[in-house]
């Protein structure tokens, strides 16, 4: 992508584009900036398949834990996530605006697993 630490992965359905993933590593963290997949390709695992991208590159690069953000009502990402271990570590108060209301944003961490060095 041409930014220190930024990559992404794109999900896939056949020959087709469908989700997408935009991650950010740099140090010990690594941060989920945006995940996203097709309405009529969601809960096929194409979902899980990105996160799952976007776990083991950020082992690659060193980092021992995982952050993003995701509106409170987005109930199938938070189970996704849910899921992998995320927990809740912080609320943003009326951060996403909706047609006719206001929804917190919820953020959320994993502590990646380390691999013992020793022989």
């Amino acid at each position: 992508m041409g930014i220190p630490g930024f990559f992404g992965r794109v999900g896939w359905a056949r020959t087709a584009p469908v989700g997408f993933a935009l991650a950010l590593a740099l140090g010990e963290e690594a941060e989920i900036v945006s995940l996203g997949v097709l309405p009529d390709h969601r809960r096929c695992g194409i979902g899980s398949a990105m996160l799952d991208a976007v776990w083991g590159e950020a082992l690659l690069r060193g980092a021992e834990r995982i952050v993003l953000e995701v509106a409170s009502d987005n109930e199938a990402a938070r189970a996704l996530y849910a899921g992998r271990g995320f927990t809740v570590v912080g609320c943003r108060r009326n951060y996403y605006r909706r047609a006719e209301r206001l929804v917190d944003a919820l953020i959320l961490r994993v502590q990646l697993p380390t691999a013992s060095l020793a022989t």
